[in-house]
């Protein structure tokens, strides 16, 4: 269903449905970018990052980039941006102690955080809570309380997983300096997600390393600090993960799904499925339909 509700809040929700697409905006504030079917790919500056239904992007405000959608089937595109005074009023409120949010309740003062522009897991507490937001405006929902609520949570959640995947991941890496800890995972986080857009094709470490720019032993060590995985366990794991995402959601032959995640060979990607998930990507699809 596509609509663009704007609250008298001024945060914005947009969803559409399109199988072809292409434009080019600058991010007015905050934003989280979800594609909850299909495949969108963003181009922000140098970087490509695609996102599919396990993954969602987050956008700072100025940023500009250009989207792009070129599918056999509509793609369902899911956005929330939030305005700056709402994010400011929940970052402070957030991140302030109980004695400070009574002595000064006003959060006009308070700068906020650019966080990392880089793609994150959509699962847990953050799925659900897009999925019955949506679900609601869907529905014809108006009321702005409830949608507003929704919203809090929503950076409630994004809180938790930029916790996770920035500050603890930051926190693993053997360097004394907190600045060069959130610098370095930056640039491992630029590989990663090479690794979430190109996951289907061949990615040579010298590629990874070139993206982070880091060595290649430099950044061998560093990722496997940052995600306690090397980058090749990473890039499996990934595969392994849209291989089940096409089984359940296509009819595709499972040879055909092997060539579309990246596999080389039918046998190893059954035996590495298998051992991931404790069932074969067969016995998989036939439990989605019993």
């Amino acid at each position: 269903m596509d609509y663009l509700k704007t609250l008298t809040n001024n945060n914005r929700i947009l969803s559409e449905t399109r199988a072809h697409r292409f434009q080019t905006q600058c991010t007015a504030d905050l934003s989280l970018k979800f594609a909850l079917s299909g495949n969108e790919l963003y181009q922000v500056g140098k970087r490509e990052l695609s996102i599919y239904p396990d993954s969602f992007l987050v956008l700072n405000k100025g940023t500009q980039y250009t989207s792009k959608i070129d599918s056999e089937v509509p793609v369902e595109s899911f956005s929330i941006t939030f305005d700056q005074k709402f994010l400011t009023d929940f970052s402070y409120s957030y991140t302030s102690t109980s004695n400070k949010l009574l002595d000064n309740p006003d959060p006009t003062s308070y700068s906020n955080i650019d966080f990392n522009e880089t793609i994150y897991p959509f699962i847990g507490d953050m799925r659900f809570t897009v999925q019955h937001l949506k679900n609601h405006l869907d529905s014809g929902v108006q009321d702005e309380l409830l949608i507003n609520e929704y919203l809090h949570h929503c950076l409630i959640n994004y809180h938790r997983i930029f916790n996770n995947e920035v500050n603890n991941k930051a926190e693993k890496l053997n360097f004394t300096n907190r600045s060069t800890r959130i610098e370095i995972l930056k640039r491992l986080n630029v590989a990663k997600d090479f690794m979430y857009t190109n996951y289907n094709k061949n990615v040579s470490l010298e590629e990874l390393g070139q993206h982070a720019c880091l060595s290649v032993n430099h950044f061998l060590r560093t990722f496997k600090q940052a995600f306690a995985v090397s980058p090749h366990q990473f890039l499996t794991q990934l595969r392994l993960q849209r291989s089940r995402m096409l089984l359940k959601t296509t009819n595709y032959p499972i040879n055909e799904i092997v060539c579309l995640v990246g596999f080389e060979c039918p046998s190893s990607f059954i035996r590495l499925f298998k051992t991931r998930y404790f069932i074969t990507p067969q016995k998989y699809r036939q439990t989605l339909y019993n």
